[in-house]
């Protein structure tokens, strides 16, 4: 596997018989590599930081489950591969993981607008984040989506901030209703260097 691939094609898959033989090892393994790029920050945000294997694991689990074929690959492509780092950003799905589900109905109601209120702090520099563009993650009534896609897009300079490993990183929320920050521990920040070039 190419390390710094930005696409996911047909050729990169294994086959399902394979796939279906290997798939406990597999889901093990991408467990285990998932484990440090995840940061929770408040009492309900998750942020699972996507890359080409997330996206690559993703799109083989989704084939086994539906077994749609090509026919589906296509499909699953082009909903994942825009959550791949293109080498000078970070991607997180990020999801508010609430169990009650009056309280979770309560609480998105809330918080319309919020995919535009995260970001990274690396030293004195803010980074925005960008809504993934394939749908509307707030209702036209103001409710947020449980789960949210967004982009951190960085500067040469800002890139340079974050591999410097005295400089402390930070993302964080700053919707009136949600209001966190927290520092990326070095095991995630070490392990998120590995998404830009």
């Amino acid at each position: 596997m190419n390390k710094f691939a930005k696409e996911i094609t047909k050729a990169d898959l294994i086959s399902f018989e394979e796939y279906s033989k290997n798939r406990k090892t597999l889901r093990k393994e991408i467990v285990n590599y998932k484990r440090n790029r995840r940061v929770s920050l408040g009492p309900y945000a998750n942020f699972y930081f996507e890359s080409y294997k997330t996206m690559k694991a993703q799109i083989q689990e989704m084939l086994y489950i539906e077994k749609g074929g090509d026919e589906q690959l296509k499909d699953e492509l082009a909903a994942y591969n825009p959550l791949v780092p293109n080498g000078k950003e970070l991607v997180a799905t990020l999801m508010f993981e609430i169990d009650n589900p009056l309280i979770r109905t309560e609480f998105l109601n809330k918080i319309g607008g919020i995919e535009n209120k995260i970001f990274f702090k690396v030293g004195n520099q803010k980074i925005q984040s960008i809504p993934e563009n394939d749908v509307d993650r707030t209702s036209a009534e103001g409710k947020a989506s449980s789960v949210q896609f967004v982009h951190f897009k960085f500067t040469d300079d800002q890139i340079a901030s974050f591999k410097n490993l005295e400089n402390e990183v930070l993302i964080g929320i700053d919707h009136n209703v949600y209001n966190h920050t927290v520092t990326l521990s070095s095991e995630v920040k070490k392990n998120l260097l590995e998404d830009f070039n």
